[in-house]
């Protein structure tokens, strides 16, 4: 796992000290548990009540380039303290293959909180239709023009003034000699290893597997544009000729060791959720190999690699089976999901308070107004009434703005709404990993595992349950056999 950590304070009441007390303590958590720690992002004097933080919007533009795949924070309410704006963020870092890590309050500040903002999550289209058509169709028109549309330009390319990619002669002989070498026969590692060896860099960070995958396997590079279900063949110009990138397809496809390239901590749905019930530490995903060379997928105790931790690993599908049927099990309750829907609609109307005080300072404000075109059409006018009718209509114009993006960005959905999203749980196909990934975020929060048993904590009122290997064992309907091993 590689991390950066967003740090933030927002008032005379904090400082630089505060500052350095959570990048101390979440550079120790990072090392407890065995993360790359490969960069910061700090806000000062900048409240989360707000994203117009700039460091916070430069991590986000970041997300995009892969470059990280973890975002720490000491608490969530570092990252935000609006639930809107928490959801709406971390969905895009989940779509960049980013997850956002607590170190203080293990997965979720509230149980409630991480299903109010997975259902708003899921409900992105129904309260952001107005402004995302607007964005969608300008997007549409740009990409048909086979413009950026804001996307960072792959490595050996750079966005003209006209926002059209433009090849980048410093960058672009590399990508062909990387699709030269491993043509040559070059292993992956051994061309990671020969482009750092002379300082070659993507930004400020070092060039990692997924960086290379994506070299290898970007169409853009034989002059094929794509932004969505828009594609273009021949619109931007080409690095690679289509004979050898078909070559370089061809061989990463014959290539057994292809997937291990590629593999990612999102393959392993219980990545940050998963702990260690010797050592607290976080356990991590790993493929192991036996003397019949067949591959196995474990979680293992990060910890137990520098032999801090004899905690014995798990088989992937073993434990991430046993958890999914605790969630189906915890979903099938109809009372469940209702008492769900009703808490969550009763927390989603109190985070409605900032749009209500907009409304608030809205009629204050138009009663100023009102007030003073009356005085006017009594005749009393004069530099500093005008200067003063200006003031209020500027702030007029402010609040509507900020009232509009409020409602439209943040509607408050009905109990019904909820229910539905929270039934819609139960359709999922769990024979994708979408699917599974999908219902273990929504609902567990955190699971601690023994030698002999697990325990699990689910994302409802902080509902724990301990499930002993012996029973499942003895269940007809749950994962069976050893969980270590062969």
């Amino acid at each position: 796992m590689k991390a950066v950590i967003y740090a933030r304070f927002s008032s005379e009441k904090q400082n630089e000290a505060s500052i350095e007390g959570q990048l101390r303590e979440c550079l120790e958590y990072a090392q407890f548990n065995g993360i790359e720690v490969i960069g910061n992002y700090i806000d000062r004097a900048q409240s989360a009540k707000t994203d117009h933080r700039p460091e916070f919007q430069h991590m986000i533009k970041d997300s995009y380039k892969n470059m990280f795949n973890t975002v720490l924070v000491w608490k969530l309410d570092r990252f935000a303290r609006n639930r809107y704006d928490s959801a709406y963020y971390k969905n895009i870092l989940k779509k960049n293959g980013v997850r956002v890590i607590s170190i203080k309050e293990s997965i979720s500040q509230g149980a409630d909180g991480i299903l109010l903002e997975a259902i708003l999550e899921g409900y992105a289209e129904y309260y952001s239709a107005e402004l995302s058509e607007k964005v969608k169709r300008g997007m549409t028109e740009n990409a048909l023009k086979a413009k950026s549309n804001g996307v960072h330009p792959p490595f050996g390319y750079y966005v003209d003034d006209t926002d059209h990619y433009q090849i980048d002669e410093t960058t672009a002989p590399l990508v062909k000699e990387i699709y030269a070498l491993f043509l040559d026969g070059k292993k992956p590692k051994e061309l990671i290893s020969l482009l750092s060896e002379r300082g070659i860099t993507h930004g400020k960070y070092p060039i990692g597997y997924n960086f290379l995958y994506r070299i290898l396997t970007n169409r853009k590079y034989i002059g094929e544009y794509k932004f969505g279900d828009i594609v273009l063949p021949n619109a931007m110009p080409a690095i690679i000729d289509e004979e050898t990138f078909d070559r370089v397809q061809k061989r990463i496809a014959d290539n057994k060791k292809a997937p291990a390239m590629h593999r990612s901590e999102d393959d392993y749905l219980l990545t940050t959720r998963l702990f260690c019930g010797k050592c607290g530490a976080m356990m991590a995903g790993e493929i192991g190999t036996s003397h019949t060379s067949r591959q196995y997928r474990y979680y293992r105790c990060s910890r137990s690699k520098k032999h801090l931790c004899d905690k014995k690993a798990v088989k992937k599908d073993w434990i991430e089976d046993l958890v999914i049927q605790e969630v189906i099990s915890l979903i099938s309750d109809d009372g469940v999901l209702d008492d769900l829907a009703e808490r969550i609609y009763q927390m989603q109307s109190q985070e409605s308070n900032a749009t209500l005080a907009t409304k608030g300072q809205l009629e204050e404000v138009q009663k100023k107004l009102d007030n003073l075109a009356q005085a006017i059409a009594q005749g009393i006018f004069s530099s500093t009434t005008k200067k003063l009718l200006d003031d209020l209509e500027e702030q007029k114009q402010k609040l509507e703005i900020e009232l509009f993006e409020a409602e439209t960005r943040h509607p408050i959905l009905s109990k019904d709404q909820i229910l539905h999203a929270l039934c819609n749980y139960r359709k999922l196909d769990l024979n994708t990993k979408e699917g599974k990934q999908r219902l273990i975020d929504s609902f567990v929060n955190s699971i601690y595992l023994y030698d002999d048993h697990f325990i699990i904590t689910f994302n409802y009122k902080g509902q724990s349950k301990t499930v002993t290997f012996e029973e499942v064992n003895s269940s007809p309907f749950t994962a069976s056999g050893s969980p270590h091993g062969e």
